[in-house]
């Protein structure tokens, strides 16, 4: 690919550092994903300007009339500290008419409401957990249909915010303590779904119309018979993945049929939700070998060694042609301007 100026789109407080050197773990932890995709970016010869934003998008305007990015390597996760609004700066971008990685606006709105997008799932005859949503303000009563065990998160809250092991409850007693848990700490609605006891999947999907995926990737603790949740301490706590022996690499002893379905799957969901760019998708399989999409994740975890990317490079796509293929289809995407006069 030839030399562009992409302007790297970060929030405020995660602008990268030229250098890691001396920076303490628990730091770069907090800018990895931002600091990996600029420095490569840069190692492959593109221009890359970093602009952090928070609350203000004038600086972004300014941006694109002055300096004319070729395109937006998109890595906001939120704006203004609410996460749905992710999908509010990209309409913007497609606004001011400018190229952008990632997901489109639809893309994301759908899969940001866990709710809106389980509901999408059901109408596709895509197989994921029964569920219902209890609003704030108002008395949790569980749906008969909705068995126990049960696991409770946020509607719109995603790097599992407020999700534990006590996030599985057993009585409706604990559900109701759960969802007002969930109320006070995210101030969002409650989704509470049926846990499916089993294994673990995650699969990267990649490309606009033409998806590709990427290796199952399973979830593993190696040192603990807790059970498996992808808790906020197992994504982020490094001394309590070392406790637990949290692992993720590729999963093993699926049978072909089994890979073709959760495959199929993936790319049905993908399509479903109006997705676009990349995403990463979480399933279930139970005992007897059911396969139930958990939800989908646009704009996942692009920092080097993460699931993503290391599921990219197992599947022979290394991180800097995975960045490239990236960039080649947020220049492709169809988005609505470009079939607009100017």
């Amino acid at each position: 690919m030839k030399r562009l100026r992409v302007l790297a789109l970060v929030n405020e407080a995660l602008v990268p550092p030229d250098s890691m050197e001396g920076r303490p773990e628990q730091e770069i932890d907090e800018w990895k994903t931002e600091f990996d995709v600029v420095q490569t970016l840069r190692e492959m010869g593109h221009q890359v300007d970093v602009l952090g934003l928070s609350n203000d998008l004038s600086p972004l305007r300014r941006a694109i009339i002055d300096d004319r990015p070729q395109i937006a390597f998109n890595l906001l996760e939120e704006f203004g500290g609410i996460v749905t609004y992710d999908s509010a700066i990209v309409s913007y971008l497609e606004l001011m008419r400018q190229h952008y990685t990632g997901c489109n606006p639809r893309g994301l709105m759908l899969s940001k409401d866990k709710a809106l997008s389980k509901k999408i799932l059901s109408f596709h005859r895509i197989p994921s957990p029964r569920f219902a949503v209890f609003p704030i303000g108002r008395k949790v009563v569980r749906p008969s249909r909705l068995r126990f065990p049960i696991f409770v998160k946020s509607v719109t809250e995603d790097a599992s915010m407020a999700i534990s092991q006590a996030s599985v409850v057993r009585s409706d007693q604990e559900l109701e303590a759960r969802v007002a848990f969930v109320h006070d700490i995210t101030r969002t609605d409650a989704l509470a779904e049926e846990y499916i006891e089993g294994r673990e999947f995650y699969v990267g999907v990649i490309g606009n119309k033409r998806l590709q995926t990427m290796p199952i990737w399973e979830l593993k603790f190696t040192k603990s018979d807790a059970p498996l949740i992808a808790t906020r301490k197992v994504k982020w706590d490094r001394d309590y993945q070392k406790r637990l022996g949290v692992e993720t690499n590729t999963a093993e002893g699926l049978s072909p049929k089994q890979e073709r379905e959760i495959v199929r799957l993936c790319k049905r969901a993908f399509q479903a939700l109006d997705l676009s760019g990349y995403a990463r998708m979480d399933l279930r399989m139970n005992e007897e070998g059911r396969v139930y999409l958990l939800e989908a994740n646009a704009n996942p975890n692009l920092a080097y060694g993460e699931d993503f990317a290391e599921s990219a490079e197992v599947g022979g796509l290394a991180y800097e042609a995975l960045l490239d293929k990236i960039i080649r289809l947020g220049l492709a995407y169809d988005a609505p301007w470009k079939g607009s006069p100017v």
